[in-house]
């Protein structure tokens, strides 16, 4: 799972957060299924008075049930326990430097604008690219965003996280850049084919082919924008080296917590440019 985003959390619902006693915070979550139904209730009349519309929470949760499949998942995240080499052997190969190559070259007329608009180098969005989801061949689309987030959303480990998550898919939807029965991807609620969650989606999202439409699904122009304005963001220095130490380096850790995968990033990104 990539961990982008583990600093946003909706600003009410963090000070929703802030004031419960430990008591309320632990009826507000569970461990198991029991009680998810009590809960999804309770949060769709909190969606409600955030301004969410009843039709969007409606189209996003009627029907949702708790995933057990998720729990499993979030708690073995095996492939982020590798070593460095161990990790990049498996992720990254000559078939992948050379589709990267080959997509700056058909997408170069994108990537000019958006280099010139945000300051981040193309290689570094490309590797994130191809790192995600394989220039988006891997985009399965298996899981129900709405079923996986309200499942972790009500897990107790990361619940204030993922409920903001939560409420910011149900956004996506309110503000019509997504229809409800497109949000299908990651096991974690990511979206689209560099992976965003719905918190940055809202943030940082890009309609950079000027349809009107946020679109990190079908749209390679807006996928790139967006994943760009993400770094630019998060503070990324136009012009400046991205290796282990410098400032664009701990840039790339805001896209992922894991020391494996920003290492590969770079190190992809390196070979993209032929070095």
């Amino acid at each position: 799972m990539t961990t982008k985003t583990a600093a946003f959390i909706a600003a009410p619902l963090a000070l929703l957060f802030a004031a419960l006693s430990p008591a309320a915070h632990a009826a507000s979550c569970g461990n198991g299924p029991g009680g998810f139904n009590t809960w999804l209730a309770a949060f769709k009349n909190s969606a409600a008075a955030q301004g969410i519309s009843q039709g969007s929470i409606s189209a996003g949760l009627d029907g949702v049930t708790y995933d057990p499949r998720i729990i499993r998942l979030d708690r073995n995240q095996k492939s982020f326990k590798l070593s460095f080499e161990q990790f990049y052997a498996r992720r990254v190969g000559g078939v992948l430097i050379g589709r990267g190559r080959a997509r700056m070259k058909t997408h170069r007329a994108v990537l000019d604008r958006m280099e010139r608009q945000f300051g981040v180098p193309r290689e570094i969005v490309i590797a994130i690219w191809g790192l995600e989801t394989n220039f988006g061949a891997d985009t399965s689309g298996k899981y129900s965003i709405f079923r996986s987030l309200a499942t972790l959303a009500y897990d107790c480990r990361r619940s204030p996280f993922f409920t903001g998550q939560l409420l910011d898919a149900l956004r996506i939807i309110d503000n019509a850049h997504m229809r409800p029965e497109e949000l299908r991807g990651g096991w974690a609620g990511e979206i689209g084919q560099t992976q965003f969650l719905p918190t940055p989606y809202v943030k940082y999202a890009v309609d950079f082919d000027g349809d009107g439409k946020k679109d990190l699904i079908h749209s390679v122009p807006d996928i790139l924008a967006s994943t760009a304005n993400f770094l630019k963001g998060h503070g990324w220095q136009a012009g400046q080296p991205w290796h282990q130490g410098t400032a664009n380096y701990a840039v790339i850790k805001d896209w992922n917590r894991a020391e494996v995968y920003q290492r590969t990033i770079s190190v992809m990104a390196d070979k993209l440019r032929g070095g």
